[in-house]
């Protein structure tokens, strides 16, 4: 009996839509070779719907979305929507309801694709970066007092609990487990935790006690480091070869991922999945909506192909997932750059020779 997914699709703002298209051809010339079938549904929700109807994402689209077997996503953001209304209101909302508490970054540098870094080269970047994705800072915990005085005061809380950190270094440690086993490269280097526990003392200590508990008793096999998020960050740069899985609290997963996006090669090529593991998990390309893009059919939608293969690899099909993560590879050789408008083709063009070599 053939494989049949349910994937909700959220197009988005801007160049969402163009990227999406292009994610959409490539999973349906997989299901088509590899004997699977997709079945998509979109959803409307981004900036133009707001500015309609005043409206982010009801609670019946959450329950909407537990329906299916997982979401693809092609951009927020809306140059005429206040920053933060979209963001909370849809894209918060929907990692929040659905209980997608890990973030999972990559960090690959593919062949013909420049990085800033001098001297470093696909061999060196290679990493995944596991972010929680539920908790800390952007629960929101906190507020204001005496707002818009010279008095003002605001406060916002990172706030954790033992469930939610060791749920997310168990995915860490499981997924490190599994890349030792993939590459000997990979398993030469250690797992590391990034927080601050230096300075953030609670939050900081409950995070590294729960890391060497747990790497001690259940995956003594593995090796682990630990850095202070400001050193990370210097490290990543200077000697990227040095990291295999990261796995970090929340807010400083937010801008390690951002580096890494720029280290792979520009979020023209990064991709990124909000999981849970029991249940719906969303994929995305993390570059923005990119507006002023919009309609011109020059976004690169590699990004978004990226998404659509992790995708697979997170529904099984792990077969097709590496089919396009080579087509990939063959693509970005050809391409003049990774950059919107100097790619040396079309977003729809790039969609097609991808396509067409899956």
């Amino acid at each position: 009996m053939s494989r049949t997914y349910n994937i909700a699709v959220i197009p988005g703002d801007g160049t969402g839509p163009e990227v999406v298209a292009e994610g959409i051809k490539i999973l349906n010339t997989a299901s088509a070779k590899f004997g699977f079938k997709l079945e998509f549904r979109k959803f409307d929700f981004g900036g133009e719907r707001y500015l309609r109807t005043g409206e982010t994402l009801p609670d019946s689209a959450i329950d909407e979305f537990r329906k299916f077997d997982a979401m693809f996503l092609g951009a927020i953001g809306h140059p005429d929507v206040k920053p933060g209304i979209l963001e909370t209101g849809i894209l918060l909302k929907i990692r929040f309801a659905l209980d997608q508490y890990i973030n999972l970054r990559p960090v690959k540098l593919y062949p013909n694709v420049e990085t800033p870094l001098k001297d470093k080269g696909p061999e060196h970047i290679d990493f995944v970066v596991i972010r929680e994705n539920t908790g800390g800072i952007y629960t929101g915990h906190g507020g204001a007092t005496r707002a818009g005085t010279t008095e003002e005061i605001a406060t916002q809380l990172m706030v954790y609990d033992r469930r939610t950190v060791d749920r997310c270094l168990k995915y860490a440690f499981e997924l490190k487990k599994k890349r030792n086993t993939k590459d000997p490269k990979y398993a030469a280097k250690p797992i590391t935790l990034i927080h601050k526990r230096n300075v953030l003392t609670h939050c900081g200590d409950l995070w590294y006690r729960a890391f060497e508990e747990m790497g001690s008793k259940q995956y003594p096999e593995l090796k682990r480091d630990y850095n202070h998020v400001d050193a990370a960050n210097m490290w990543l740069v200077k000697n990227p070869e040095w990291f295999d899985v990261a796995v970090t609290e929340n807010l400083f997963g937010d801008i390690i991922t951002d580096l890494g996006a720029m280290i792979q090669g520009g979020l023209g090529v990064a991709s990124g999945g909000n999981i849970n593991p029991a249940g719906v998990s969303m994929f995305e390309p993390m570059g923005g909506s990119a507006p002023k893009y919009a309609g011109r059919n020059v976004i690169n939608p590699m990004a978004a192909i990226g998404a659509a293969m992790m995708m697979l690899d997170a529904l099984g099909e792990t077969e097709a997932s590496q089919a396009i993560e080579t087509a990939m590879i063959a693509v970005m050789r050809k391409m003049k750059s990774q950059a919107a408008g100097k790619m040396g083709y079309t977003t729809t063009e790039i969609g097609d020779l991808v396509a067409g070599l899956v």
